[in-house]
């Protein structure tokens, strides 16, 4: 029996938070006699990853070495690390790439630098960086993420030399959009979007909304913000993400409690999660949002990711 259909359920049970699920499927693939390849490790561990099973993954990797003698690939040892620093365990995810007997790559490099940006670690994030601007120097994505680490930090002067170090090889941020369909119509918006028809609707029930969330403990996290501009303005700026733009529009535009649909082209800001959780809650509403990396579920003031995105 071929393992194709497995993986893809896997998989797809990974990317939507369902950890202990994609670990209770595998074990009926064995138990139905299928034999588990390398992408079912990959899908596995990936798995493992998203819901923060850091233990379980570990299992999986070394029964697939022991027990099934594949070697791990590049894409193994990346979802390594990445479950690894997601948890925090740092210095654990740069061991696995120390003692990789291959040569890492920008997708290893650069689970490391997320997991950087997760937990703060200005002197790892610079080593890694360095590395990933080695192997790929083309991908802006690693400059904006290395920029948010610094913005963090408060350490402006770094980062006006990595948009510099940016800039001078000819790239440029790809621009922030969310979508939303609401009566068969796609609309599309952009950070800061003043334009749409009903801006200033949208504008007023985010004013109302942010005023309900900081009653039930909402802090704006100011470092998502990369200007080095006065707290107020950044928190205006936050507000203003197209995420949060699109979720007013389908609030105001939907029947109540009824499901939010967004899509956006880039990964979601931290500070924008947070306060999709704090949506979901005041709204009574599930709110679904498909960013560059995986499906989230927000209901009830909880995402289906359990924070690991």
């Amino acid at each position: 029996m071929s393992s194709v259909p497995w993986n893809a359920v896997i998989s797809c049970l990974g990317i939507h938070g369902h950890g202990e699920k994609a670990l209770k499927l595998f074990n009926e693939m064995l138990v139905e006699g299928v034999k588990p390849d390398h992408v079912t490790f990959v899908s596995l561990l990936s798995a493992c990853s998203h819901s923060g099973l850091v233990d379980e993954g570990q299992w999986c990797f070394r029964m697939m070495q022991e027990e099934y003698g594949i070697k791990p690939s590049l894409k193994h040892y990346g979802c390594m690390v990445d479950l690894l620093g997601r948890a925090g365990h740092l210095e654990m995810a740069y061991n696995v790439i120390k003692n990789m007997p291959i040569q890492p790559d920008a997708s290893v490099w650069g689970a490391l630098l997320g997991a950087c940006r997760i937990h703060g670690n200005y002197e790892l994030s610079t080593f890694a960086s360095d590395r990933l601007f080695e192997v790929e120097p083309e991908n802006v994505g690693y400059y904006v993420l290395l920029s948010n680490i610094y913005a963090n930090v408060g350490k402006w002067e770094d980062l006006d030399k990595v948009r510099s170090l940016a800039r001078n090889r000819g790239l440029r941020k790809t621009p922030g959009w969310s979508s939303i369909e609401v009566n068969n119509k796609v609309d599309v918006f952009y950070t800061g979007n003043q334009t749409h028809p009903k801006c200033e609707e949208i504008y007023n029930e985010l004013k109302v909304l942010t005023t309900k969330m900081k009653s039930l403990g909402y802090i704006p996290d100011l470092s998502f913000v990369l200007q080095d501009v006065e707290d107020d303005e950044k928190e205006h700026m936050l507000t203003s993400h197209s995420e949060r733009l699109a979720i007013a529009f389908g609030i105001i535009s939907t029947p109540p409690k009824s499901t939010i649909r967004i899509f956006k082209n880039l990964r979601v800001c931290g500070d924008c999660h947070n306060a999709t959780k704090f949506i979901s809650r005041i709204t009574e509403r599930e709110i679904i949002v498909r960013d560059s990396n995986r499906f989230h579920h927000f209901k009830d003031g909880i995402c289906s990711c359990g924070d690991y995105w």
